[in-house]
């Protein structure tokens, strides 16, 4: 992989979000529809926070990870708030920025997904499954390898 190619080159572009103000029976759909572990929370264009799916879930199960029943689960979902449990502080790289840069911010951070922002505007995401993903398409090279003859 080159590390120097912008970040856009593996980031994805198509993403679900939502509003601060949106319940968490919404946050919930998306992450039972979508085979997705983080959710931008936007206002206008703009990211103001990230969910992940397991500060989500930590939350939903009332932070004892013991199983709370049903009417708790119902109640958190339908009475909290996107804002009110998402990540607010954000580590961000534009498009532009390089795929080393970006992995060292991942280096440096406990990290597992960075929003990419152009002009303050959310383009996209980068997480370390992206980078793995680019990773495992380079051809093997046998001359990287040990072969042990028998």
């Amino acid at each position: 992989m080159n590390k120097m190619l912008p970040v856009s080159t593996i980031m994805t572009r198509k993403l679900e979000t939502v509003n601060p103000e949106d319940l968490l029976v919404k946050v919930k759909k998306i992450f039972d529809d979508h085979n997705i572990h983080h959710i931008p929370v936007v206002r206008h264009k703009e990211i103001v926070g990230i969910i992940s799916k397991s500060d989500f879930l930590y939350f939903l199960h009332g932070f004892t990870g013991k199983k709370d029943d049903e009417l708790q689960k119902d109640t958190r979902l339908t009475s909290w708030k996107a804002e009110e449990i998402m990540t607010k502080k954000l580590a961000k790289v534009e498009s532009t920025s390089t795929i080393r840069a970006t992995i060292e911010l991942f280096k440096i951070n406990w990290f597992h997904a960075i929003p990419v922002v152009d002009n303050s505007e959310l383009v996209g995401i980068v997480s370390t499954h992206d980078i793995i993903n680019k990773l495992a398409e380079e051809p093997i090279k046998l001359e990287d390898y040990q072969i042990i003859k028998t």
